[in-house]
């Protein structure tokens, strides 16, 4: 089973070290410790992915740790919180049971989820099948992040077989445009990105620090902005534009940016 680094939660979700630690600590997620480094496993990454829906909710750290304590002592024995569905629904999470959801603070019954404005719901069971394609893609993919640290052209080797089995494996295409980059091979990490079929945050923000180093400031600042619809979150996006902007005597956008960026490195 393929595990997860910190590097990967950081670049998947974003979430404070304040959270994951309370999440670890409850035993909500078992990370593990592997040649100094810590390390994750799928079931993590589906509490993780919810612990960070939840957040974006606005749901304070306590409320999601105490909320999942409630539900989880609510399992039958052998039962999992990955089982579950829950919603964000004003400052408090709802689980869904069938037709019927309750409030995971107090336990009290609410309204269906379907009758609940402004709720987010995450649904907490793992994703179909995947393909035997991306599987093997991903076994590639698995050895290209571990080669990375001791053998960069083997790690961009498993990076491109992984692409050959399977195109859309989109994190196969960020780290191998990542080392591209890294060598200077600008043109070729550019091709690389823009040849995706789909998009993401990471690949919008890595593309734009590289239209940034081949001084295409105008794309890189359109393809920031880019990846700040896909991921408000992420802030350093926020600063590099604030940069950008300065640079480009625009001083009210510059400083909009730079303010985002200390609102968030204040709470932080």
């Amino acid at each position: 089973m393929h595990a997860y680094s910190q590097a990967d939660l950081t670049r998947l979700f974003r979430l404070p070290p304040r959270l994951v630690g309370a999440l670890a600590r409850a035993r909500y997620i078992t990370p593990s410790a592997v040649g100094g480094k810590t390390l994750y496993t799928f079931q993590d990454l589906l509490i993780l992915r919810t612990a960070s829906a939840l957040k974006a909710a606005k749901i304070s750290t306590p409320q999601i740790t105490a909320a999942l304590g409630n539900i989880r002592a609510t399992l039958p024995p052998g039962a999992v919180l990955t089982t579950l569905a829950l919603a964000a629904s004003g400052k408090d999470l709802l689980v869904r049971e069938g037709a019927k959801a309750w409030e995971a603070t107090t336990r009290q019954y609410s309204l269906p989820l379907s009758e609940t404005k402004g709720a987010t719901v995450t649904a907490l069971v793992p994703p179909p099948s995947p393909s035997p394609a991306y599987l093997e893609a991903e076994t590639h993919y698995a050895r290209g992040h571990a080669l990375e640290d001791a053998d960069v052209d083997a790690a961009r080797a498993a990076y491109a077989d992984a692409l050959k089995v399977d195109g859309d494996h989109l994190d196969a295409r960020i780290n191998l445009g990542r080392l591209l980059h890294l060598a200077g091979e600008l043109r070729e990490a550019e091709k690389l990105y823009r040849a995706a079929k789909h998009s993401s945050a990471v690949l919008s923000f890595n593309l734009a620090i590289l239209l940034e180093d081949l001084k295409r400031e105008a794309e890189a600042i359109k393809t920031y902005r880019e990846a700040l619809a896909q991921d408000p979150t992420l802030y350093d996006a926020h600063y590099n534009l604030s940069l950008l902007h300065e640079r480009a005597k625009q001083p009210r956008e510059a400083l909009r940016h730079l303010l985002a960026y200390r609102r968030h490195t204040r709470k932080n």
